[in-house]
């Protein structure tokens, strides 16, 4: 259970006064009360903790009645936030050259489209050497044709040359089609500058979370030079043990959190791997996460809670009423005059309240907020009796 700055103030108010009448003195600003009526009583069978309704106002106890409701199970998996491997790219040159400009920085957000850089590159320019003389061809080819369908028709060519000017530009046109789409399956076209310049563009909108490469640098057209991720959208990853597959399924609400800060997200499964692995012997299961300030990011470990079904339960209070005394489960119940820690039988919970199976009855009153001041009361008194 987290304590917060102003729950720890109030246990050390309490241990150095060790009445609770002074925790009304320092946060109520009532005064102290006489030490007949701020005194506990005490009873090792009983544990009962006494209070006045100002004490513990001032304290900040507040009770509340058990009752039933509506619990929602939950399972608790150990994760990593993850690059979404769909929108993720390692961008390769597809051409080997030399880099002339690389104007992107990592970090970057890029646009799709946008040049991250340049490079000179002897096999493009002899594509596109190619591309320029096969247009040429082209163009003389279908001259020709035009000028045989002319004395074809006008009877003065045979109909054989006709044919063969007709073949000959069919031939040219795939010869240029053939050029056009060796450039485009690199990713380069005609260009009007340099035969041999080479812009290589961002695929899509992303952050440049990778840069292998400098001015001046040798690259192979198989090289990863640049690494590129939407990070509007990320993967928390999980393993998934046999024995909880049934537990896990895609399309199941989880809720997402991290020790490092507070904040919580609320997501789908939706993925959960049809093989284990051959050494963890585990499923791989995933969650898609919108990511829009870039608060869940890559190698960020988690907690994925997968939410299942709800459950009616007859007495159920909040989770933090529930304390642990001598290794056994307590609430503080209230009492005319204070508070009596009952032994209780927990049973199933959720984030928020826990199941009471023996111990209490629907309607009891119990402590709820700052109970632990109760039980650090109650320990404090079992101390005294000791000496």
């Amino acid at each position: 259970m987290n304590i917060t700055k102003k729950q720890a103030g109030l246990m050390a108010a309490l241990a150095a006064a060790g009445l609770v009448g002074t925790a009304a003195v320092l946060w109520g600003g009532h005064a102290a009360a006489p030490a007949a009526e701020v005194a506990e009583t005490h009873d090792e069978d009983s544990r009962a903790v006494t209070l006045s309704a100002e004490q513990q106002k001032a304290a900040g106890i507040v009770s509340v009645a058990a009752g039933p409701a509506s619990l929602q199970s939950t399972s608790d998996f150990s994760g990593e936030i993850r690059f979404n491997d769909d929108r993720t790219a390692h961008v390769v040159p597809r051409l080997a050259g030399v880099a002339e400009a690389v104007p992107a920085n990592l970090g970057q957000q890029v646009r799709a489209g946008q040049v991250l850089a340049v490079i000179a590159s002897t096999a493009l320019s002899e594509q596109r050497s190619e591309l320029l003389t096969a247009q040429r061809r082209q163009e003389a080819a279908r001259a020709t044709y035009e000028r045989e369908q002319r004395l074809w028709q006008q009877k003065i060519s045979a109909e054989q040359d006709y044919l063969a000017a007709q073949t000959a530009l069919r031939e040219a046109d795939i010869a240029v089609d053939n050029a056009r789409q060796k450039l485009a399956a690199i990713g380069a076209a005609g260009s009007s500058g340099p035969l041999n310049r080479f812009e290589i563009r961002a695929p899509f909108d992303g952050t440049l979370v990778e840069k292998h490469l400098s001015r001046g640098e040798a690259v192979r057209e198989d090289a990863s030079i640049f690494t590129l991720s939407d990070l509007g959208t990320v993967w928390a990853e999980f393993a998934v043990a046999p024995k909880d597959l049934a537990v896990v399924r895609v399309g199941q609400k989880v809720v997402v959190s991290s020790s490092a800060f507070d904040e919580k997200v609320e997501g789908k499964v939706s993925y959960v791997g049809s093989l284990l692995g051959e050494q963890t012997r585990t499923a791989r299961a995933r969650v898609t996460l919108a990511n829009p300030q870039g608060a869940w990011r890559p190698g960020l470990f988690v907690t994925v809670s997968v939410l299942g079904g709800e459950q009616a339960v007859a007495v159920s209070v909040p989770a933090e009423a529930v304390q642990t005394i001598a290794n056994e489960a307590v609430v503080f119940r209230a009492t005319a005059a204070g508070f009596d820690a009952v032994p209780v039988k927990t049973g199933r919970s959720d984030a928020r309240r826990v199941e009471i199976v023996q111990g209490l009855a629907a309607g009891d009153r119990v402590a709820a907020a700052n109970a632990f001041v109760l039980k650090a009361e109650l320990g404090k008194a079992g101390a005294s009796h000791d000496h």
